[in-house]
């Protein structure tokens, strides 16, 4: 007998939980999102911090493994700004564009990174496997393209010379920072006991 591999992806964000599924449909997981009345706050200095937080929390409060990022934007000219807060830069998507572009007024330094940490929590909220991506870019001065969420339509990626809601999700899906940390991960994924095969007879849980 097969056993199910759940995977709880502890984020409430739609798009985010769409670009794991898109990532990890090569793996033979049965992914989840986290309910949604399991709120992790999020407190750590660095993305890496907020990742494991989330990961371990939510594996522990559910008893299954669980994957989590925390990802933002980093500019340059702002000190590092959002950085850890992008998400709450404003409301609203076009809010926190809005403000953003706002501190910019006037700036020269446009450059940017996009930034993702992911990492993964056993049920005992041990972490397991993590990794790290970066995509860089620069901040244009007004939203371009309908894709992607957040802050894609100001972020233009260097290789491709549009910005993140202009280039279609399969071509985002192979250069951004998401998809450059799931790249490291993989390797750490297959080597975790959730990705091991199912005993002969059927009996017991995967560790």
């Amino acid at each position: 007998m097969v056993r199910e591999r759940r995977l709880v992806i502890a984020s409430g964000n739609r798009g985010k939980v769409q670009e794991f599924e898109e990532y990890l449909a090569a793996f033979a997981l049965t992914l989840v999102p986290k309910p949604e009345y399991l709120d992790i706050e999020e407190t750590g200095a660095t993305f890496l911090d907020n990742a494991q937080l989330k990961a371990s929390q939510v594996a522990v409060a559910l008893g299954e493994w669980a994957i989590a990022d925390d990802s933002g934007l980093v500019v340059h000219a702002l000190g590092g700004k959002p950085g850890v807060y992008s998400a709450r830069y404003g409301a609203t998507d076009g809010e926190r564009i809005q403000r953003l572009l706002g501190e910019l007024e006037g700036q020269s330094d446009r450059r940017a990174e996009f930034v993702c940490a992911i990492a993964i929590a056993d049920p005992q909220g041990h972490i397991c496997a993590q990794s790290e991506g970066i995509c860089a870019g620069e901040i244009i001065h007004h939203p371009l393209g309908e894709q992607g969420f957040g802050y894609d339509p100001i972020f233009r990626e260097i290789t491709s010379g549009l910005t993140f809601g202009q280039l279609p999700p399969e071509r985002k899906s192979e250069i951004s920072h998401r998809a450059k940390a799931l790249v490291q991960l993989y390797p750490q994924l297959m080597n975790l006991p959730i990705m091991a095969p199912a005993d002969a007879t059927g009996d017991g849980d995967i560790p």
